[in-house]
């Protein structure tokens, strides 16, 4: 950490970008995926969700955005850096 990310746009409802490296994975399908949530998608695809939605994709937590009411407005677009870190 920090790890940046240029990540992409996809369904209007999430940001997305692939890993180099695999993470270890115990995916479940959350049913409800919620604004803010910070997921792994298969063993190497980090994604955000900016939107609430139902859902049957299996996902890793990975955590989440403690106040994401400007997600939308932040990730809503092709080619945002994102940069993780710990605090």
């Amino acid at each position: 950490m920090p790890l940046s990310l240029e990540m992409a746009d996809l369904n209007g409802n999430e940001t997305h970008a692939d890993l180099r490296d695999p993470l270890p994975a115990s995916a479940t399908r959350p049913g409800t995926i919620g604004s803010g949530d910070l997921l792994l998608y298969g063993t190497r695809t980090v994604v955000i969700f900016y939107a609430t939605f139902d859902s049957s994709y299996s996902y890793t937590r990975l955590g989440r955005v403690d106040n994401p009411a400007a997600l939308t407005q932040a990730l809503a677009t092709q080619g945002v850096r994102v940069t993780f870190s710990l605090h």
